[in-house]
């Protein structure tokens, strides 16, 4: 392959980890899955004849791989889609169940450039993400290739090595129960994965740094004021999770009662606000990264928090810092 093909193969890797992200649910799987499509492409440069563009045929590449990773795997998925919420507010001695392992949940997606939070954002919300994982691997793919990369059906159908009209009908099944899926298990106050949202605005940056403000005081009052009535609060790898703001305010003034003089530094994180946060060290010299804060807003309320407690995972990946002086 030619230098000059090398090149544009490499600008298209931003691109490609946002897909291979969609596709698999991990920021980690999805480098994992692009490095090897760039392996596969370099080492099968011979076979491009042009016939098709670059970027068709290396997202070809992309989705055998990625399709080959998801054979005999379980789908990831986020804790407000395997169970009902807990059943009432917890208690102080209350404990959030047994964690599981880091490859049952949906991970977040860091982002650096805030122009990718207007150009991908939709397709990297945690919920449509989520949406995704409850669809067959085919399927996926062609509504990532279809809606989000805006792939002609032809180009789709080529990469995939089917028909046109299989394109069209899968496309329209992946809809349909994406819809579904999400109306299901997202609160009334969020749009559906379908329905693309504006890019956060004055007003929801505004609300997250109320969020962020009412969390360092640790005024609960004020930050349950700030949720929706429908608000999740998520705490993976734990399966748990808490419905409405009284049942958080009673969570973090109970069993999470440890956040207590925490400070948080901002990030953005699958397109929405979103926050690192770190506890006080116990002899008061400074502060240790704790969780990662992600806020689903949805109008003037915060409908989802789903908080990351893999911070060893997390943190380097968003560039938090490993501990705050005091």
């Amino acid at each position: 392959m030619a230098d000059a093909a090398v090149e544009e193969l490499e600008r298209h890797r931003p691109e490609l980890t946002r897909y291979c992200y969609g596709m698999l649910g991990s920021p980690f799987d999805a480098d994992d899955a692009v490095q090897e499509t760039m392996v596969r492409a370099w080492r099968s440069s011979a076979a491009f004849e042009g016939r098709s563009s670059l970027r068709t045929w290396v997202y070809r590449i992309a989705t055998n791989v990625c399709l080959d990773l998801l054979a005999g795997r379980g789908r990831r998925a986020r804790p407000v889609d395997l169970s009902a919420p807990a059943p009432g507010p917890l208690a102080p001695g209350d404990a959030p169940g047994a964690p599981r392992a880091s490859d049952v949940w949906i991970e977040p997606w860091p982002e650096r450039d805030p122009a990718d939070v207007v150009l991908e954002r939709e397709s990297v919300r945690l919920a449509f993400v989520a949406a995704l994982q409850g669809l067959a691997p085919r399927q996926r793919a062609v509504l990532l290739l279809r809606d989000v990369l805006l792939l002609p059906a032809r180009d789709v159908a080529e990469l995939m090595g089917t028909t046109t009209a299989s394109v069209n009908s899968a496309l329209q099944r992946a809809r349909t129960a994406t819809a579904a899926r999400s109306a299901a298990r997202t609160p009334s106050a969020t749009p559906a994965p379908s329905e693309a949202p504006a890019p956060p605005c004055d007003v929801q940056l505004a609300l997250a740094a109320r969020y962020a403000e009412a969390f360092e005081r640790f005024d609960m009052a004020a930050l349950a004021m700030l949720l929706h009535v429908d608000a999740a609060l998520s705490l993976t790898p734990y399966p748990v999770w808490l419905r409405g703001p009284d049942a958080v305010r009673s969570w973090f003034t109970g069993p999470g009662v440890g956040c207590r003089g925490s400070r948080l530094v901002p990030v953005l994180a699958n397109g929405a606000p979103a926050y690192g946060q770190y506890r006080p060290c116990a002899d008061g010299t400074g502060y240790v990264p704790w969780a990662l804060h992600v806020l689903d807003i949805a109008g003037e309320r915060i409908a989802g928090i789903s908080t990351f407690l893999d911070t060893d995972r997390f943190f380097p990946r968003f560039g938090l810092p490993d501990r705050l002086d005091g």
